[in-house]
């Protein structure tokens, strides 16, 4: 069966789906141990912004053997899980960014969760509730850092809060560069649009680590 990353987070606006379709471009392409996997997407998130990208990456480039799109909801989520599971190596949900019953069971149904979090006092304390979930449900969790500013005293001091509260905390972090947003708006993944670029360099290496950790 697939392995499944379930991307959550409570509080909106924190990169979610963003991360979500970069890690699935990334997956697919060929430079992941030099071998692309097949991809499901499931958007659970009722705003649908997963879907939204997708549908404009059939638009501008055509169809894609390597990316797949379910979107689903309420009571068929876990049995289009499974579904996906058996069609693809690997399945990503994009869960609603608030507590309901659909989150709970793409957290359930996940090998891994990953929460993205940027690096304010604000976001770091609204993903303890999805932490919490994560823990009573008995899955692991990822927090990965998104749109990471340039290296700043409050910055490196909530890294150290959030080691000290042992926080699973990802080695990869993604930067606050305009490419990731640039690549989405083309219907691309950043390592698609910009293969050399830090910021390509940042979601493999994101990638490499889900997979590892997921295992």
């Amino acid at each position: 069966m697939a392995m499944v990353v379930t991307v959550a987070q409570q509080k909106g606006g924190a990169g979610k789906t963003s991360v979500a379709a970069h890690l699935a471009c990334a997956w697919a392409g060929r430079d992941l141990n030099g071998s692309a996997k097949r991809v499901t997407l499931i958007d659970l998130d009722p705003q649908e912004s997963l879907t939204a990208w997708f549908r404009l990456r059939e638009e501008l480039l055509g169809d894609d053997e390597k990316i797949d799109l379910r979107p689903t909801s309420g009571w068929r989520v876990t049995s289009e899980i499974q579904r996906a599971q058996r069609d693809s190596d690997l399945v990503i949900v994009d869960s609603p960014p608030h507590t309901e019953t659909s989150t709970r069971i793409a957290i359930r149904s996940a090998d891994l969760i990953v929460v993205p979090c940027q690096l304010s006092p604000m976001d770091v304390w609204a993903s303890r509730p999805t932490l919490e979930m994560i823990e009573k449900e008995k899955r692991q969790a990822l927090v990965v850092l998104n749109r990471v500013p340039p290296r700043a005293r409050l910055a490196d001091e909530l890294v150290l809060q959030l080691k000290r509260d042992r926080v699973p905390l990802a080695r990869a972090a993604l930067g606050n560069r305009v490419a990731y947003a640039a690549s989405l708006m083309g219907g691309r993944g950043v390592t698609e649009a910009e293969p050399h670029s830090v910021a390509a360099a940042e979601v493999r290496l994101l990638a490499s680590e889900v997979l590892r950790r997921a295992h």
